[in-house]
C-alpha cells in the first residue's frame, strides 16, 4: 500500500525522534530515509541536524539518482545518496532504510564471526544477515553497487568496522529490526566480556526460533511502533 506524502514524512520524523530517545543516533553522522510516494525518490534529513531537531518541513526529497528535489537550501550528505539511493534502486521491496553506527553494533561488526545466535534478540537474524567489508566512506557509485550486492535478499547488514543498515518493507519493520539488532549486539558485547564458555542453541532450534520470531505477529513492527509514538506524544503533551 502506497502511503501519502504527509504520512511518510510524519512517520520518518517519528523514526528520527524514536532513535534519538533510544540514544541510537551518532550526533549528526547517521541517517534514515523513507521511499517517497512516487517511488522515484526518497526523504532524508539534512546533513548537520541532530535527530531530535528533525521536523517535516526540514526533510529533503532526493531523486534515486542523487538530485535534490526539495530542500536545496540544506546541506546534503553524499553518503546518504550512495547508501539509500542505490538500495532503493536495486530493491523495490524496500521502503525504509536506517543507517546507524552505535558502539555495540560497530563492535560486533568488527568481529570475524559477526553476530552470534547466543540470545533471543540475535535469533531474529539467524541466516538473515549480510556483511559488507569496510572501504572507507561510501562516496562513490561503485561502493553503492557493492553495498547492494552484499545486502542480497536480506533486510539487515553489518558494515564491517563501520555500522549497520536495517531496511524494511515499512518504516515500522525497519525500526523493529534496528531495535532488535542493537539489543542483540549490546548483549553479545556483555556476554563476551564475561570471558566464559558460551551456551548456543543448535541449528534446528535457531531455525525454528527465527521463523517463530518473525511470524509472531502480522505487520512486523506495528505494535512496538505504536507504543513508541505514544511515548513521543506523551513527552510533548
Amino acid at each position: 500500500m502506497l502511503l501519502t506524502r504527509n504520512k511518510l514524512k510524519k512517520d520518518l520524523v517519528h523514526a528520527y525522534h524514536i532513535l534519538s530517545y533510544l540514544k541510537l543516533d551518532d550526533h549528526t553522522y547517521t541517517h534514515l530515509s523513507v521511499h517517497s510516494e512516487d517511488q522515484k525518490s526518497f526523504y532524508i534529513y539534512p546533513f548537520g541536524m541532530r535527530f531530535d531537531e528533525v521536523n517535516e518541513s526540514s526533510l529533503m526529497k532526493v531523486s534515486l539518482d542523487g538530485n535534490v528535489i526539495e530542500g536545496k537550501e540544506y546541506q546534503y550528505n553524499r553518503t546518504g545518496y550512495i547508501i539509500h539511493g542505490f538500495i532503493y534502486q536495486a530493491r523495490r521491496d524496500i521502503q525504509a532504510i536506517f543507517h546507524l553506527h552505535t558502539p555495540s553494533i560497530v563492535a560486533i561488526s568488527s568481529l570475524k564471526d559477526g553476530l552470534l545466535p547466543i540470545n533471543q534478540w540475535a535469533l531474529h537474524f539467524y541466516n538473515k544477515i549480510s556483511y559488507h567489508d569496510y572501504n572507507s566512506l561510501a562516496l562513490e557509485g561503485i561502493e553503492g553497487k557493492r553495498l547492494t550486492a552484499d545486502l542480497k535478499e536480506n533486510f539487515v547488514m553489518l558494515m564491517r568496522n563501520h555500522g549497520s543498515i536495517t531496511c524494511g518493507r515499512t518504516i515500522q519493520e525497519a525500526m523493529f529490526y534496528t531495535y532488535h539488532l542493537e539489543q542483540a549486539c549490546k548483549t553479545q558485547c556483555l556476554t563476551l566480556a564475561m570471558n566464559k564458555g558460551l551456551s548456543m542453541p543448535n541449528k534446528e532450534v535457531c531455525s525454528k526460533a527465527v521463523e517463530d520470531l518473525l511470524s509472531f505477529e502480522s505487520n512486523l513492527g506495528d505494535r512496538d511502533w505504536s507504543a513508541w509514538v505514544r511515548l513521543l506524544k506523551g513527552k510533548h503533551s
